[in-house]
């Protein structure tokens, strides 16, 4: 029999993870695991992106009964979409998980300045909505936002993956 991995984290966009909670609780008694959903932002379309994996609200009721049964939740806000309403998003997020990662492509996709992600329709997607969400200083702003629902709680980029929050 192989020993199980000190750490498990699953990484979804769909909210159907949450049909498999007995098998999640199982795994929690054999190592530490994490759930993350993805929730890229309050809006259940972006003009010019295909159509979400789950609707925004499915996947916030499938983060909420994950945390009611205990288990570790994180929202990854990954890629960081236009937000509508932040404040409204991110009190949801803090009473439905444990903590959230706000993750930009432009520090976050693995090449310098985002230039894997701009040779993609996604910054003119985002751009068609808010010009200034292609930003870093976007990022920092919803990032503020972020820690003032969740204080402690707010991981950004690949240090938000690695479980260190701010």
């Amino acid at each position: 029999e192989t020993a199980p991995p000190d750490q498990l984290i699953l990484q979804t966009h769909s909210h159907l993870v949450g049909e498999h909670e007995d098998a999640i609780l199982a795994l929690r008694d054999k190592c530490e695991v994490r759930v993350h959903i993805s929730i890229e932002t309050d809006m259940d379309s972006i003009p010019g992106l295909p159509p979400h994996a789950s609707t925004v609200t499915r996947r916030f009721e499938a983060a909420e009964a994950l945390s009611a049964s205990g288990l570790f939740v994180v929202i990854t806000v990954s890629p960081l979409l236009p937000i509508e309403d932040p404040d409204g998003f991110f009190g949801r997020i803090a009473g439905s998980a444990s903590a959230v990662v706000v993750d930009h492509f432009i520090d976050g996709d693995g090449s310098k300045d985002g230039q894997r992600t701009n040779r993609t329709p996604l910054p003119d997607a985002i751009r068609s909505i808010n010009p200034e969400a292609t930003t870093l200083a976007y990022r920092d702003h919803i990032v503020e936002i972020a820690e003032r629902h969740l204080p402690g709680k707010v991981g950004v980029n690949v240090d938000g993956f690695a479980g260190r929050y701010q």
